[in-house]
Order: C-alpha cells, then sequence, then structure tokens
C-alpha cells in the first residue's frame, strides 16, 4: 500500500510542475503592460497582446482531443511544453512588437494544448472521489505561477534581483527553466493511460451543441469569465496608474493581488461548493464583482482600488468550474463535446481584451475597460437565473 502511495506521488508531482507551467499564459497580462511602456504603444495595440494568447483556444481546442486519442495525454502534454519553451525564449532576444506578437501566439498555442490534455492526464492517476480535490490543487498550483509572475518582472525591472540586463523580461528565462524541468521529469514519468471509447469530436459537433439555448448560455458565460479574468489582469495596473500616478513598477501589484484572491477563492470555493447549491454561491460570486465594478467607477482612492480588485478575484474564482459543471450535467452523454466546447469559450480572453482596449482609448479612459467588464458580469447575474438548483 506504501509503495503504491510513494508510485503515485512520483507520477503527481511532475503533473504539478505542468499545473505550474500552466499558469505561465497568465504572465501576459504584466508583460503586455512593459512591452506597451517600452514601445509607447496606446491600450488598444497593447491589448492585442492577451487577445492573441486566447484567440488560439477558438482553433486548437478541439484538434488537440483530436490528437489526444492518436498519440495520448502524455504526449499531448509534453508537445504543449515544448511549444511553451518556444514561446519563453523568444523574448530573451528582445521585445519589438513583431517578437512578442510570435512569442504571446506560441504562449496560447501552448497553453490551449496544455488546457486540454493536462486534466485528463491526471485522472490516469488519481480517480475517484479524490479527483476533484486534486484537480483543485492543480488549480492552486497554477494559481502560484499566476501570482508570481508580476513579482518577477517588478524585481527584474528595479533591478531587485540579477537580470542579466534583461530588465522585466528575466520573468522568461526563469519560467523557461520551469518548464524544461518539468518536459525532462514528465518524459521520465509512467503514465498508464485509459484507452477512451468512441470517436473523437469533431468542430461540426461541437458547434452543433450551440443549438441548444442552454448550452449557448454555458458558452457565452465562460467567454465573459474568461473576459473579465483576463481584463482585470490587464487593466488593474493601468487604472492606479490612471488614477494614483503610480508607476508600472509600484501598479504590478495590483495584479498579484488578483490572484491571490483567485486563489483563495479557488481553495476556499472547494468546500463552500459542498455545503452551499452551486447557484447560491454563483450569485453571491456575481454580486461581489458587481459591486466592485461600481466601486471602480466611482472611487478613485487606493484602498478602494485595491478592494475592489480583490472582489473581482474572489468573485470570478469559482465561475469557470460551475458553469463547466451545468453544461456537462445538461448533456451528460455528450461529455467530449461539451467540453471541447467550453474550453472554446475560452476565446473570450480574445474578445474581451480588444473591446476594453478600444474603449479605454477614448475619453472615458480605464472606466471604459471597466464598462466593458461590467457587460460581462451582468451576463452571469443573467445566468444565475438560468442554473438548476
Amino acid at each position: 500500500m506504501e509503495n503504491t502511495k510513494n508510485a503515485s506521488l512520483s507520477k503527481l508531482i511532475p503533473v504539478m510542475l505542468c499545473f505550474f507551467a500552466m499558469g505561465f499564459v497568465d504572465l501576459v497580462g504584466i508583460a503586455s503592460n512593459y512591452v506597451k511602456a517600452d514601445l509607447g504603444l496606446t491600450d488598444s495595440q497593447a491589448n492585442i497582446f492577451p487577445s492573441l494568447v486566447f484567440f488560439w483556444f477558438l482553433i486548437f481546442s478541439v484538434p488537440t482531443g483530436m490528437l489526444m486519442s492518436r498519440v495520448g495525454q502524455k504526449k499531448t502534454v509534453l508537445l504543449s511544453l515544448i511549444v511553451t519553451f518556444a514561446s519563453l525564449l523568444l523574448p530573451v532576444f528582445g521585445d519589438s512588437y513583431a517578437l512578442m506578437l510570435i512569442s504571446f501566439s506560441l504562449l496560447g498555442i501552448g497553453n490551449a494544448l496544455m488546457q486540454t490534455s493536462l486534466n485528463p492526464l491526471l485522472s490516469n492517476i488519481v480517480r475517484g472521489d479524490r479527483l476533484a480535490s486534486s484537480l483543485t490543487f492543480g488549480q492552486f498550483v497554477k494559481a502560484i505561477a499566476s501570482f508570481l509572475a508580476p513579482y518577477i518582472a517588478m524585481w527584474g525591472a528595479t533591478q531587485a534581483i540579477p537580470s542579466f540586463g534583461l530588465g522585466w523580461r528575466v520573468l522568461f528565462p526563469i519560467y523557461m527553466i520551469v518548464a524544461i524541468i518539468a518536459i525532462f521529469l514528465l518524459n521520465a514519468t509512467q503514465i498508464e493511460e485509459e484507452k477512451e471509447e468512441g470517436r473523437p469530436s469533431t468542430f461540426g459537433q461541437c458547434l452543433a451543441l450551440l443549438g441548444k439555448p442552454f448550452i449557448l448560455l454555458c458558452f457565452i458565460g465562460i467567454m465573459c469569465h474568461v473576459g473579465i479574468d483576463v481584463g482585470t489582469n490587464t487593466t488593474a495596473p493601468k487604472i492606479l496608474m490612471e488614477r494614483i500616478g503610480m508607476t508600472l513598477d509600484e501598479a504590478a501589484f495590483a495584479t498579484s493581488l488578483y490572484f491571490i484572491f483567485r486563489t483563495a477563492g479557488c481553495f476556499l470555493g472547494s468546500f463552500i461548493l459542498r455545503k452551499m447549491s452551486p447557484k447560491s454561491f454563483f450569485g453571491i460570486s456575481v454580486i461581489m464583482m458587481l459591486v466592485a465594478m461600481a466601486g471602480l467607477f466611482i472611487f478613485h482612492e487606493q484602498a478602494v482600488i485595491y478592494a475592489c480588485i480583490a472582489l473581482i478575484g474572489f468573485g470570478n474564482s469559482n465561475v469557470f468550474s460551475v458553469i463547466f459543471s451545468q453544461a456537462l450535467l445538461y448533456l451528460p452523454g455528450k461529455k467530449n463535446e461539451v467540453s471541447g466546447l467550453m474550453i472554446m469559450g475560452l476565446f473570450g480572453g480574445t474578445v474581451f481584451p480588444l473591446a476594453m482596449g478600444v474603449a479605454s482609448d477614448t475619453s472615458m479612459g480605464q472606466n471604459g475597460a471597466i464598462a466593458v467588464m461590467t457587460v460581462g458580469v451582468l451576463y452571469l447575474l443573467y445566468y444565475t437565473f438560468r442554473i438548476k438548483k
């Protein structure tokens, strides 16, 4: 029995390191702000970077499911890590607009492959009642990478850590080393994968499900969740810079604050959802975000802005899991198709930043970006009433 536990743990550690690598995608928020400052870009130009990252979920989510059926989940995760490694290598050579566009595109492609394949891989190691808690822990590990990214960039920019002339871009080689370690550890780990029955879902099968009203509601809900997530990640420092007059290095803490409370929300949500209905918890979460959006419109004090950012982080932390589970429960016989479609909904991370960039370049400033996110929150409020108890 002890040997079995040790064997499971030895397989779990490389997989959890991959979850950490999955969190690299969230560096796009703070990185886009530094690239904007370096190259003198407008908000709409800078917001192309996070939008580009999440565009690839629209293209690669379903093909990744088909790829897994042919080569296996472990090889698909390894491929995602190799693509992620390439994306982190490029910024070492500079931060020109074209180079960063290519880097963030590869980061998005790698993350789309990883998001689709890593959770099924974990299910081969941990089964039964322990799977849900292990998936939650994986999200917690992922959030650590998200939380650290702004700090590493800030330390590099202020020379608080050796940056080897890279400044804030020292973030990329640091995370690249972690990706290399994850590649070698996972490659050396033997994981027996369960064979999947039936044929892999196609684009046609997935898109046909949008004809079902509730599935369409869930899909748009996922888009809003990711849009708010990426939008807050990107916009929080800009709000402090615009209203308080902070430097980018000082304002970078706002992104970390968001991820601190999102991480806490993920952790606490796994316990709260055991005692409270998904509908009630979802409703409370959305109200928290709505209050926060109103606060960001009205108040200009630093402490209140921080409190609003924290509320958005906590409120948005469990939205994906509730919507995803509701969609699966609605069509339990179409789990593959529903899963692929919901992952495609991460495309919301492309739509929202683009709209926010355009809105914030108007005379409204960052209030324009907040208004776009508020539309997403209002949709989630509407969705709350469609959730089954």
